[in-house]
């Protein structure tokens, strides 16, 4: 059986045409299930009983269990929520200034290999069906009993390896009948598949773009990404420059400081290089330690200097306030070690 969760309101309304229905109920289905989070098909009351039954028969309304819950000194929360079929991945919430953001996990595991991350230790099981991924935002909200009014796709797996999947989640969480989340409120990541990066730039919702880079040169990119053999640095930034000229979005690279590999001030200076006048923003983020790796976290004054280099350079830059290191649950830190054997 089908959850509810896994239909946009297009593919609703393809769906009630199917069976003889009226196109126009797919918005007031949506409305039931995510403005009232009906837990029981009976209490649609617009919905005829004739289809109504047929749902029972067809659907369920589904949820994930928690398995744990654990908080931060910060504020942040990881939650374990195990699968249907018994996997378990990991979701967290945190606690901005401008409202609370869930990190939404794609996949079980990751066939990306970025040496650094704990989420890629063990290899991709399957990807997440659309619904797993909408029941993270919902089953987050309703536990900690708040109002999700920003979403990031940065979880465990590549999301652009899961594409279909992701972008009819993205459809439901910004649905207005949905989960009603603003598009430029929403970002996903990539670690730079070019061909979807493209497909992307066609997507017709304003959600944002970060790209996963981590380094300016191929040949410190090939050591740390995998991914860099099969779309190189240039390949990458052509993708970039398209999804721009096409979006007039900008995009935001996610570059994780290494002790002496991807740190430099000749790094810094082949990232603003590289950069240019393109319309870019780049996340500098605090490597955070993994015990089964060996790669360290950059010195403070390594950091500082890095920023100061890109600031000097003109390229509008930050350095990330990291949040829940403490439960392993920041940028790079959850981890695949709950996959069914």
């Amino acid at each position: 059986m089908q959850s509810i969760y896994n239909y946009t309101e297009e593919m609703w309304k393809e769906y009630l045409i199917h069976m003889g229905e009226k196109p126009f109920r797919a918005s007031q289905m949506m409305e039931w299930f995510y403005r009232h989070r009906i837990q029981n098909f009976e209490e649609m009351s617009n919905i005829s009983k004739k289809f109504i039954a047929h749902l029972k028969e067809n659907f369920i309304i589904d949820s994930l269990k928690c398995v744990t819950r654990q908080k931060s000194f910060d504020g942040t929360q990881k939650f374990l929520f195990e699968l249907s079929d018994g996997n378990l991945i990991e979701t967290v919430l945190m606690n901005h200034n401008y409202g609370y953001s869930v990190c939404v996990t794609s996949e079980v595991g990751c066939n990306m290999g970025c040496v650094f991350c704990a989420s890629g230790m063990k290899k991709k099981l399957r990807n997440l069906t659309t619904a797993e991924m909408v029941l993270q935002v919902l089953m987050v909200s309703s536990l900690a009993e708040i109002r999700v009014s920003h979403v990031v796709v940065m979880g465990i797996g590549e999301p652009f390896d899961n594409y279909d999947n992701v972008i009819n989640f993205l459809k439901i969480i910004n649905h207005a009948k949905g989960i009603e989340i603003g598009a430029r409120h929403i970002t996903v990541s990539t670690c730079g598949l070019v061909p979807k990066i493209r497909e992307y730039a066609s997507f017709d919702l304003q959600v944002n773009l970060a790209i996963s880079l981590h380094a300016p040169k191929n040949e410190i990119r090939d050591q740390i990404m995998p991914i860099n053999k099969r779309y190189p640095i240039e390949e990458l930034m052509d993708a970039v420059k398209y999804y721009i000229s096409i979006t007039g979005r900008r995009v935001t690279f996610e570059y994780i400081l290494l002790r002496d590999i991807n740190d430099t001030k000749e790094c810094a200076n082949a990232l603003a290089d590289l950069i240019g006048r393109e319309n870019i923003y780049v996340n500098l983020i605090p490597y955070n330690e993994v015990i089964e790796k060996p790669y360290k976290r950059s010195k403070e004054e390594t950091m500082r200097a890095f920023y100061d280099t890109l600031y000097k350079r003109g390229i509008n830059v930050q350095l990330r306030k990291e949040q829940g290191s403490d439960i392993d649950a920041a940028c790079g830190q959850l981890r695949s070690k709950h996959m069914k054997k």
